[in-house]
């Protein structure tokens, strides 16, 4: 029997997809869409997932709330600035929590003392201490963060970080904010503050590096060989700029590479490709095909060399599993002869768990995708659930269409739609056969959105791919994303702007007041 591990070799995995990853342009999720991400999180072991900053809207307040209300082995923590309102916000979103955590922070570095604070480093410190106090009578659990730390200046971030824990704070994080450091600078911070700051056993070290010069995961690991014990990352490597430490890397480095990095984590690995999907489509961030660990090409191998010594032994090409991370063989032995069973056990071990009404539906659509292919994969499984679960309280239904197309034109759709149970029809025409689709949709759902992206993935390779769209509306300020899963590609357009169109009629029932003018940089 394998002993577990001590503390000093277990990494907690903090995901923050909820909140830094939504800080992408055009990465704005629903309160749904974030409760379906926060439970696949939970379903993966994330210890803690920072599901949002409840001071910076209605919306964000309510999400962390609902995900609070939801979650429950997982730790859910909100953001907070260095303020008493931020702080109590969080404390009253995280109530429901049977886990929860308070995350607070302030800028440490001169550059943005002085420039984005406007505050000298005595105030900052004795902020720092106030806030971690307040938070700390709110709530067991408390994080502190000094942004911009790998570019703050070491005695007062020694300072600050021996006040914080001082204060209460449990969790140390020393992020790389703007992602300028290296692994060998980053290691050298954290062992320094190891060796420096007195109380530093009473705290654990957190890392939190952006990508903008590619190195966020090999910080991220790096930090952990300095002493860090707390990783901040997301899913895909979504964040804003060029993105955060991508969590599926970061396991997979720690799961492989145990020879050089004794650590462990909590996370369940095979639930990796589920959440890598749901987070693309819910946010349309296509993850590019040689993306490490989720990439379509991942596991793909083309070459003759290389296929030659795959046959003679997967280890000659391949330095972990496609099962490790949740991708089972890419052939699906089920076809249109298959039954409801069959369909039932392929989703349970794509790590679905569908209700009676969605496993009809998602059947159904399942048969018709199988009349339609010569082979279904995973992948389209995986599509047509997510595209399925997507729209399950849509009151705009797509029903069908006939499209006029061709070189010479004029290009003509006829449109039904099914709208609060009722069907509806329109017809119209448009510079080629998807504007006409969206212009009848326009005639049958009047609306004043315009369209900021309009984008197309074939989801496995092969001419009767099925394809995902992903279109974007902004209207009065509101941006939705929409998404829609098709073997015919206009199916999946109709499908994208309808699924925008149901999302945008929600936020104009529930107007969220302004957000907050200066969102966090940590």
């Amino acid at each position: 029997m394998t002993a577990a591990p001590s503390a000093s070799q277990r990494v907690i995995i903090f995901d923050t997809t909820l909140r830094d990853g939504e800080q992408s342009p055009g990465a704005a999720m629903n309160l749904e869409e974030k409760l379906r991400i926060a439970l696949v999180l939970e379903e993966m072991g994330v210890d803690v997932m920072e599901a949002g900053f409840p001071i910076a809207s209605k919306g964000d307040f309510e999400a962390v709330h609902a995900i609070a209300k939801a979650v429950k082995t997982s730790s859910v923590c909100g953001l907070a600035r260095a303020n008493p309102a931020d702080i109590e916000r969080a404390a009253e979103a995280l109530k429901p929590a049977p886990l929860k955590r308070i995350h607070t922070f302030i800028s440490t570095s001169p550059l943005h003392m002085k420039h984005k604070l406007q505050m000298e480093p005595e105030k900052v410190l004795q902020a720092a201490i106030d806030s971690v106090t307040l938070a700390r009578k709110l709530c067991d659990d408390v994080e502190w963060s000094a942004e911009d730390g790998s570019r703050t200046e070491h005695d007062f971030l020694c300072r600050c970080v021996e006040a914080a824990i001082k204060a209460g704070a449990r969790t140390i994080n020393i992020p790389d904010t703007v992602g300028y450091t290296t692994p060998q600078e980053y290691a050298k911070l954290f062992k320094m503050i190891v060796n420096r700051v007195p109380n530093i056993d009473k705290a654990i070290l957190s890392t939190h590096c952006h990508n903008d010069l590619g190195l966020a995961v090999a910080n991220s690991l790096a930090g952990v060989l300095g002493g860090a014990r707390q990783i901040e990352c997301t899913i895909n490597g979504l964040g804003e700029r060029a993105g955060n430490a991508a969590l599926e890397e970061v396991v997979m480095a720690l799961r492989v590479r145990r020879d050089v990095m004794p650590f462990t984590t909590g996370i369940k690995s095979e639930a990796i490709t589920k959440a890598s999907h749901l987070v693309s489509t819910v946010t349309g961030f296509v993850v590019q095909p040689n993306k490490a660990i989720v990439g379509a090409n991942a596991f793909a191998h083309e070459s003759g060399i290389h296929q030659d010594g795959m046959i003679k032994n997967r280890e000659t090409y391949e330095i972990m599993t496609p099962q490790s991370v949740g991708i089972a063989k890419t052939s699906l032995k089920l076809g249109k002869l298959s039954g409801r069973n069959a369909f039932r056990s392929k989703l349970v071990e794509l790590g679905y768990d569908l209700g009676d009404n969605a496993l009809t539906d998602a059947f159904n659509r399942f048969k018709d995708l199988a009349d339609r292919k010569k082979e279904v994969f995973d992948e389209d499984i995986m599509a047509l659930v997510d595209d399925e679960v997507a729209r399950a309280n849509d009151h705009i239904r797509f029903l069908g269409f006939e499209v006029q197309a061709g070189s010479k034109g004029p290009q003509r759709a006829m449109l039904e739609l099914s709208i609060d149970g009722a069907s509806v029809t329109a017809t119209s025409t448009g510079n080629g056969p998807v504007d006409a689709i969206f212009n009848a949709i326009s005639q049958l759902v009047p609306h004043e959105a315009t369209l900021q992206l309009y984008q197309v993935n074939a989801v496995t390779a092969g001419t009767d791919a099925q394809a995902e769209v992903t279109v974007r509306l902004e209207e009065k300020g509101r941006t939705v994303n929409g998404q829609g899963a098709d073997p015919d590609t206009l199916v999946a357009s109709c499908r994208a702007y309808i699924h925008a169109l149901n999302k945008l009629a929600v936020k104009r029932l529930k107007e969220l007041p302004p957000e907050v003018a200066v969102l966090s940089g940590v």
